[in-house]
């Protein structure tokens, strides 16, 4: 998918997210609207428990929301298969969580080339673009190492390598500096940013993490379901 440059890259609509507790049901997202355009970085915020890991959830079709539709590039996916969904996920989307995910049997290159190869770029297009994108973080040295031998900086750079490994049209990232400290997290931080601006992507970025987040285009904070702009 392919968005019109003034089209937004990605666009909630009217999103609705209930969970059912017992007897009650709790409306987590109530009516949410974003519109997220091609080179934009946006950060969401808000306190703990307030549903900012479920917005990214729906945002990244990994769960259906209980009413309105995510639009990527312009194009509905309420009503697309599990299988498009799987495949939308896999081309034009990419995540980074809390916690790198990082594959301990791997080297810090093949978990870059995984997710080209599982796209279907041959083993040698992948192991070059896995080792030119690790290379543009500081990590051209360290492209033999286990996740083991990385520090937690580290890992979190690979993450993010990986993330954009498949050349994705948005970016999500859940709490991507949570586990770090304050100094590390000030260069992963910095690492994510000058690649989104560099490849043009559109970034959703959850954080509790406000000078961070004033780094960015613009801060939304969700709240009692609903979506504001700070």
């Amino acid at each position: 998918m392919n968005a019109p440059p003034s089209a937004p890259a990605l666009k909630l609509r009217g999103v609705r997210k209930v969970f059912r507790q017992g007897a009650i049901d709790l409306t987590v997202l109530d009516g949410v609207e974003l519109a997220l355009r091609p080179g934009e970085l946006v950060a969401l915020v808000g306190p703990s428990g307030a549903g900012k890991s479920t917005l990214l959830h729906v945002a990244g079709l990994l769960e259906r929301p209980d009413g309105g539709d995510v639009l990527i590039a312009g194009a509905a996916c309420g009503s697309l298969s599990d299988e498009r969904r799987t495949v939308l996920r896999r081309t034009t989307l990419g995540f980074v969580y809390q916690f790198h995910h990082l594959l301990p049997e791997f080297s810090a290159l093949e978990n870059v080339m995984l997710p080209q190869m599982i796209a279907g770029n041959a083993r040698s297009t992948a192991r070059d673009k896995a080792a030119e994108l690790l290379g543009r973080v500081g990590l051209g040295e360290r492209l033999s190492h286990r996740p083991a031998r990385l520090s937690g900086g580290e890992q979190q750079r690979v993450a993010i390598v990986r993330a954009l490994a498949n050349d994705p049209q948005i970016l999500l990232a859940d709490e991507p500096t949570g586990n770090l400290d304050h100094a590390t997290a000030e260069g992963v931080m910095a690492t994510l940013i000058g690649l989104t601006r560099a490849t043009g992507l559109a970034a959703l970025i959850a954080t509790h993490n406000l000078d961070l987040a004033r780094r960015l285009d613009r801060v939304v904070t969700l709240e009692d379901g609903k979506l504001r702009q700070l």
